[in-house]
């Protein structure tokens, strides 16, 4: 299988192959996924999330959500990190959850990548990810 956004975000679903030609037909926009089974998401509120991604995108970072207002930012994860994280205000999407994705190649007006996902695989690293956070929440106290 090609390695490309697209079919990287399809491995989630049970028939991927079947998946990935239903959308590409269909032209939607938005598909659901099941978190969990290729990678878990952290979603945490715009505000934070915006300044962490800033400060991880110095380095390599993996796929990025945003909402239509950049209420929430989602980060994409190793699986296992969803039931382990422990965090105020961080909304986590494991095992037995669905996420809505925006198709990867596809303008979208409300939820779209900020970070697409390139078809390697590469998922954002928790503890990079719990260090920017940490980071963001301190140069929000200083201003």
């Amino acid at each position: 299988m090609e390695s490309t956004g697209l079919h990287w975000l399809a491995r989630a679903a049970s028939d991927p192959e079947a998946f990935r030609l239903q959308w590409e037909r269909t032209g939607f926009g938005l598909a659901l996924l099941p978190a969990g089974r290729r990678w878990d998401v952290l979603s945490v509120p715009g505000r934070l999330g915006r300044p962490a991604l800033d400060i991880l995108a110095s380095g390599l970072c993996g796929p990025v959500l945003a909402d239509g207002g950049d209420e929430h930012i989602g980060f994409l994860v190793p699986v296992g990190t969803a039931a382990r994280w422990i965090g105020t205000g961080v909304r986590c999407a494991g095992e037995g959850t669905w996420i809505a994705v925006p198709h990867p190649s596809r303008r979208n007006r409300g939820l779209r990548w900020l970070v697409p996902p390139d078809g390697s695989g590469r998922l954002n690293d928790p503890v990079m990810l719990e260090l920017a956070l940490h980071e963001a929440v301190a140069r929000l106290t200083e201003e």
